[in-house]
């Protein structure tokens, strides 16, 4: 029994060791064409999320409830837009995990400038200044 246990410990240690991918998202309705993009520390884990919403139908971001409940999950999409490429010999480095959330606040913030997904466009809310 123990070496189950201790067999748990040591595959959750090597995953919380990986870094998974780190990217940029977008949700876009194809209905209207509005789009909510946010950013990622694990690319794979959001889009597992947003199809478990989509398969139960019970979205979790706010800023799309009202267009879910109009349009429908069937009528939005997960579409990666940019992904950056961590360093795999700096696996498990805090500071390698803080580069990257550096990073990644900067891509995200390129992205909302490029796609401006607001008002009209989008779900995202614009920063206060």
């Amino acid at each position: 029994m123990e070496t189950g246990k201790q067999r748990k410990k040591e595959l959750a240690a090597a995953y919380t060791q990986t870094i998974r991918p780190v990217g940029v998202y977008q949700i876009r309705n194809t209905a209207n064409g509005k789009v909510w993009v946010d950013g990622t520390m694990d690319l794979g884990g959001a889009s597992n999320r947003f199809d478990f919403m989509k398969q139960t139908n019970m979205n979790t971001i706010f800023e799309l409830r009202e267009d879910w409940k109009t349009f429908g999950s069937s009528c939005f999409v997960f579409e990666e837009l940019d992904r950056l490429k961590p360093k795999e010999e700096a696996a498990g480095d805090p500071g390698e995990r803080a580069r990257l959330q550096g990073e990644l606040d900067v891509l995200l913030a390129l992205w909302l400038d490029k796609l401006q997904p607001y008002d009209d466009k989008g779900y995202n809310k614009r920063k206060r200044q």
